[in-house]
């Protein structure tokens, strides 16, 4: 335990000197300079390190208890700041706001109390970067498992993050009370310092320092993966949230220290039989395989579901290693796992594998029972399995092909394959930036959303607030909102703001979809068939707008994902 809040100490620290504090320095600085009191920057820091812990920790649970949206505290902490904003440049609204703190024996609001409540308003809008830590505890957050550990990792994750903004406050505070006529207006000061705080604020409420945060370089990441990425940390981050690890990841972890580079691939472990297949197709007669029908091959199996763009992206490349080395050996195996109820109808997976130029055999994993068998957790994911049956290597998520091409590589020539050919030639296009989060529009795992408060199965009349606040998407016009999906009634749209090359939406049901951006048309797409993803918006560099999307009745929204 000591280790991990070591950890996430030093996490926080890392994330405080990130650019993901860019945005949160204007307001340090504005409030940390406007008192002579020294326990103002450390009160600033205190209210920050309680709001954020807190936050992190029960948010999203009292939302969901008290029916109020899940953006409803960043919104109350921009609320709070522009009242602090305004108390600091209207002297008499000042001491209105000073009288909560004047009962408590606090002399003065600038000096003390009005610290800690600024930096109460400041915690709920910090959006620092999500490494490790903090993604375990945001897992652990959404599971309900608020332990001690859990409480004891965000306070030093908070606290670590929290070090450099109070430095900072000291530092501004410094270089105003150090300064005999500065000190002599620091009435002015303290009006300047309301005015920044009001600019700074309207402008992390409309995401107009997010393009100065992604301009500065990402200087820490290499450092962040060092200290949060040791073995012993994810597999205690992996207690802490609660999710089961994957024995193979735990196996190479083992093995890595005691094998050399040069040495042949590790042995993880005997791969699973193919468990609970619905259903086969691309096989002879679609009959079922086993891994001890492939013995003497080497078995790459592909976890994929269809509507996943990042499944999407990667297919090229499984699909590029299936065409050059099936001759030499190789199979590929792609374990259908269904993320949506309609990837759960096979005539619907074997219509998109179709379309999307998949030849080799695809299992139907409807029951989940091979992914279990794996201890699988991502889309996409492959497992590479040697001739014996042995797992020799894994990859998760996107990226990491050429590694996992060498892999198979270094086992088809292992088991005889001469002259392979030369390396595949697929473009990699996994981002490398930042863009929007996947974004899920049934109410079941809906987090995104602004607007009209979402009411579970009952169409009602939505309204978008304008403008719609970054990165969110929100109801216009009549929808029915169902656990994975929307569906569309009279004078429906959704407006979505957002960061990113390419924008993709999950739609079923049959009609067409008015596409704009920023204002200006660009597209009507005909939805019909089976649900798939389409394309909405797609640009050779990152664009920040708003896209309105038009819908008529009965088309159904299920899933954003960007690129």
């Amino acid at each position: 335990m000591a280790e991990l809040l070591a950890v996430a100490f030093l996490g926080g620290l890392i994330t405080g000197l990130s650019p993901c504090i860019v945005p949160v320095l204007p307001v340090v600085a504005a409030g940390g300079s406007v008192g002579t009191s020294r326990r103002r920057p450390f009160l600033i820091i205190a209210g920050l390190v309680v709001s954020f812990s807190l936050t992190e920790l029960i948010g999203s649970t009292v939302l969901s208890a008290l029916g109020l949206p899940q953006n409803f505290l960043f919104w109350l902490g921009i609320g709070l700041l522009l009242v602090l904003a305004v108390g600091l440049m209207v002297s008499s609204i000042g001491e209105w706001i000073e009288r909560p703190f004047a009962r408590l024996g606090t002399s003065r609001y600038a000096r003390s109390g009005g610290g800690f409540v600024l930096g109460l308003s400041l915690g709920l809008v910090f959006v620092p970067c999500a490494g490790p830590v903090l993604a375990a505890i945001s897992v652990a957050a959404a599971n309900h498992r608020i332990t001690a550990s859990s409480f004891f990792v965000t306070v030093s994750y908070a606290v670590g993050a929290a070090l450099p903004l109070l430095l900072f406050a000291v530092l501004a505070q410094r270089a105003v009370t150090g300064r005999a006529t500065l000190r002599a207006h620091l009435p002015a000061l303290r009006r300047v310092a309301g005015a920044v705080l009001a600019v700074t604020t309207l402008a992390i409420a409309f995401g107009l320092l997010d393009p100065l945060q992604r301009a500065v370089p990402g200087y820490t990441s290499a450092l962040e993966d060092h200290v949060e990425g040791s073995a012993s940390v994810l597999k205690q981050l992996q207690a802490l949230s609660g999710e089961h690890a994957n024995k193979f990841v735990e196996k190479a972890n083992a093995d890595k220290a005691s094998r050399a580079v040069t040495v042949a691939l590790p042995k993880l472990g005997l791969a699973p039989n193919f468990t609970g297949i619905v259903s086969w197709f691309n096989t002879p007669g679609d009959r079922p395989l086993s891994l001890s029908q492939l013995r003497g091959k080497v078995v790459l199996v592909d976890f994929w579901t269809y509507s996943c763009i990042n499944c999407q992206r990667a297919l090229p490349h499984v699909e590029g290693w299936y065409a050059d080395y099936k001759k030499d050996g190789l199979v590929v195996v792609g374990v259908s796992t269904p993320e949506f109820a309609f990837e759960h109808v096979v005539s619907n997976v074997r219509s998109a594998a179709g379309n999307l130029g998949i030849h080799y055999p695809v299992a139907i994993d409807n029951n989940y029972k091979t992914w279990d068998a794996y201890n699988n957790e991502y889309w996409p994911a492959d497992y590479l399995i040697d001739p014996t049956g042995e797992v020799r290597a894994y990859s998760f998520d996107e990226g990491g092909y050429s590694t996992m091409e060498r892999n198979i590589r270094t086992l088809l020539a292992a088991n005889g394959a001469k002259n392979l050919p030369a390396p595949t030639d697929v473009p990699n296009k996994t981002p490398t930036t930042q863009t929007t989060p996947e974004s899920y529009i049934g109410y079941e795992e809906a987090q995104y959303e602004s607007g009209t408060p979402v009411v579970d199965n009952k169409a009602i009349v939505y309204k978008a607030p304008n403008p719609v606040p970054p990165n969110t998407y929100a109801f216009n016009g009549t929808w029915d909102d169902h656990s994975q999906e929307a569906t569309a009634g009279s004078d429906a749209s959704i407006d979505l703001n957002f960061f990113a090359d390419d924008v993709y939406l999950v739609m079923g049901g049959t009609g067409t979809v008015a596409v704009s951006f920023d204002g200006r048309h660009l597209q009507t797409l005909n939805v019909g068939g089976v649900p798939r993803l389409y394309t909405l918006f797609s640009e050779n560099a990152l664009e920040n707008g708003q896209l309105d999307l038009t819908f008529s009745p009965g088309v159904q929204a299920y899933d954003f994902t960007f690129g």
